[in-house]
């Protein structure tokens, strides 16, 4: 039976990164909506244009409103699509047949937003209460504070990108990141954590699948299996010899275990 698969990249990505993973599935017969996201991809906004994390997720949340009440889609996030996708099983719980993490960030209900930036990022406070990645993973990234106090954005360097992220992807697939990529935002305004709210009512009743990345150096295996035991999904699967980006280096094995989840629900 055709499912219809919603897939939201992860930070400074796009919905170009899903390209095989939605050629495989696609080619399987189920429906496939690729998502960017305000300011990535192709998405016409810009990063000066979002002050929230509503404008951020604006095209995933118009996609899911415009379901049919009885319509279902599997949310599959990768990266920090995790929140993302997170959100809109909070905001559309009727909607969701399941939420699928890809190596990705599984908040539990009552997680803060803004710590989490903090942790992920590197995020660290100067003598004047701004926040800057000072070393560590992101010291060839940019990040840009001049958006205001409460709002910045991060876009990832080449190195970044080579060593931590695409070690074990094809080399052209590293080459089309470095010429898509654009700055993803970071917002910690009081509305985005109004806006990220989990509760175990609505979020908390979604069926949740994880994907481990045994190879990801970035979200390690044992920060992916830290969030599992913090907050159990009801199940989860691995795929050994991928690094972070799942969907180029084990594209194959990715749309294999998508296709499970689906004939699971």
């Amino acid at each position: 039976m055709a499912s219809h698969f919603v897939l939201v990249h992860g930070a400074c990505h796009g919905s170009w990164c899903w390209y095989k993973v939605a050629t495989l599935l696609k080619s399987a017969g189920h429906n496939v909506t690729a998502v960017d996201l305000g300011g990535a991809g192709i998405n016409a906004k810009q990063r000066h244009q979002m002050t929230t994390l509503s404008d951020q997720l604006e095209p995933l949340m118009e996609l899911l409103a415009a379901l049919l009440p009885e319509e279902k889609v599997i949310l599959v996030g990768h990266s920090m699509g995790g929140i993302a996708i997170s959100v809109a099983s909070e905001k559309f719980t009727k909607n969701v047949a399941a939420a699928v993490y890809v190596t990705a960030f599984m908040p539990s209900p009552g997680f803060n937003l803004v710590q989490l930036y903090q942790q992920v990022f590197d995020l660290q406070p100067d003598s004047n209460g701004k926040r800057f990645a000072e070393s560590g993973a992101f010291k060839d990234s940019k990040f840009t504070f001049d958006e205001g106090p409460d709002s910045s954005s991060v876009l990832f360097g080449p190195n970044f990108l080579e060593s931590l992220l695409y070690q074990l992807s094809p080399a052209e697939d590293l080459t089309l990141a470095l010429s898509l990529i654009r700055p993803f935002p970071i917002f910690r305004d009081d509305f985005t954590l109004k806006e990220a709210e989990l509760t175990d009512k609505n979020y908390g009743s979604i069926r949740r699948v994880y994907i481990v990345s045994q190879g990801d150096l970035i979200i390690t295996e044992e920060t992916q299996k830290g969030m599992i035991s913090n907050y159990t999904p009801q199940d989860v699967k691995e795929i050994s010899g991928a690094d972070h980006m799942v969907m180029f280096s084990k594209p194959r094995e990715l749309a294999s275990l998508l296709q499970a989840v689906a004939e699971e629900i």
